[in-house]
């Protein structure tokens, strides 16, 4: 499975700033905000006025484990092996 980061630049706060995370993540957040019917930059932001204390990626990484585990049962469980399937191709 490749685990490699990858870092894109979106605009926080009227200011340009790069986020790594890994693959598996930028998708699961992109299928969150497909999901919510929102701009992958809405997402962000309400993530980034939410978080307490940890960096911009960390609380992106939680937000998509947490949105994850609230999936009904068995739910996650697909789109997590889906998500591994798609690292694992990248």
């Amino acid at each position: 499975m490749k685990s490699a980061n990858i870092k894109r630049s979106i605009v926080r706060n009227g200011q340009k700033t790069s986020v790594s995370l890994e693959d598996a993540f930028w998708d699961g957040l992109r299928e969150i905000a497909n999901t919510q019917k929102a701009k992958l930059s809405t997402l962000v932001r309400q993530i980034d006025q939410g978080r307490q204390g940890n960096n911009l990626s960390s609380a992106i990484r939680v937000f998509v484990f947490n949105s994850l585990r609230a999936q009904p049962a068995g739910a996650g469980y697909v789109a997590a092996q889906e998500a591994a399937k798609a690292a694992e191709l990248h």
